[in-house]
């Protein structure tokens, strides 16, 4: 981050985003555990620790243009690395939401497609089944071959599963789901 000027920061911006997250980033010492821990560190604009650093200076215009807001897949990685346990998870999904709230551009492109697919995936399945929202996302951009090299080193790896597992109660898991889900099948 350059110099911050006084007119970029936007009073109120951190208690809006500690009240609406409940969760007090104002604990975090920007050890960088979060940042080190996140798998996807090297595609974002700013590291996790930074976005923090941000909402606390009430750098509301900065960060919610951020393309970091939209990579975080909420894993919580970063929280398990985090020596205060700060919900980093919850703080992307509230700046995610103030963001289209106030009608911020989209940091990443096509990013609510992929977010769409993850809950999707959960709402079939009951948790989600990484090979098919990646399948379904590039299909829906027809970017069939794109990330194949990832996706190959990521099934020799066991990282991702070739069939789905299930909850033994996915009636219960649709339950937490609105009516306005018109598009899952």
């Amino acid at each position: 981050m350059d110099k911050i000027e006084k007119h970029q920061q936007q009073p109120g911006f951190f208690k809006e985003v500690v009240r609406r997250s409940g969760v007090n980033i104002g604990l975090c010492w920007h050890c960088k555990c979060c940042s080190a821990g996140c798998p996807f560190a090297e595609a974002m604009d700013y590291l996790p620790n930074q976005a923090l650093r941000m909402v606390q200076l009430d750098l509301k215009e900065e960060i919610l243009k951020s393309s970091c807001i939209w990579i975080c897949v909420g894993c919580h990685t970063c929280s398990v690395e985090c020596p205060q346990a700060i919900d980093m998870s919850a703080v992307m999904d509230t700046l995610r939401q103030m963001a289209m709230e106030e009608g911020f551009p989209l940091g990443q492109p096509n990013i609510l497609n992929f977010h769409k697919e993850v809950v999707n995936s959960i709402y079939r399945h009951g948790r989600t089944h990484k090979l098919e929202i990646m399948m379904r996302y590039k299909l829906g951009r027809r970017e069939f071959f794109s990330d194949m090299d990832v996706g190959i080193s990521m099934l020799s790896k066991r990282k991702l599963d070739l069939m789905p597992s299930r909850v033994e109660q996915p009636a219960e898991i649709r339950k937490l789901f609105t009516e306005d889900m018109e598009d899952v099948p």
